[in-house]
């Protein structure tokens, strides 16, 4: 790492933000953006793609100004566990439904921690399944199958 970066964890955390951020505003150019009154389906994304990019150039500016640790080892293991968990949610989402794929992602990515805990992983899996459902069926009217054609559901 070159000298004048005095706070690497700042600095790549800066850079990640940076990408996400103009990633976001680079796909929304293939939407219509609208007004402030009558918003587009790009001005949202493109709107927090320039908040996410310009975080991501503070968090890097400040890197070079402020003394801060090394990064630390990367925990593999725990990343691809957590990155499968959300993959297989996303797969398994229509078809399965909200209910067993939200089961699912909370409770392996759960399996990902060191004070990992069976009767803990299940409930907080069943309770974030049902908050999942609550919020975003029920309240927000999203049109998620709580139960999915695989299992039965419409």
């Amino acid at each position: 790492m070159p000298a004048f970066i005095r706070h690497p964890k700042d600095f790549w955390s800066g850079i990640i933000f940076i990408l996400f951020g103009l990633a976001a505003v680079v796909i929304g150019q293939d939407y219509e953006m609208g007004s402030a009154g009558r918003m587009g389906p790009a001005y949202f994304p493109t709107a927090l793609g320039i908040m996410l990019a310009l975080v991501g150039a503070a968090s890097t500016l400040r890197s070079f100004f402020r003394k801060g640790e090394p990064i630390g080892r990367l925990y593999w293991k725990e990343l691809i566990i957590v990155l499968v968990a959300v993959l297989l949610f996303g797969t398994l989402v229509r078809e399965a439904g909200l209910l067993v794929s939200a089961i699912l992602l909370i409770f392996i990515s759960s399996y990902a921690s060191r004070q990992f805990n069976l009767k803990k992983s299940v409930l907080l899996a069943i309770g974030g399944a049902v908050f999942a459902i609550v919020l975003f069926v029920k309240l927000l009217g999203l049109p998620m199958p709580i139960i999915g054609p695989w299992l039965g559901g419409n």
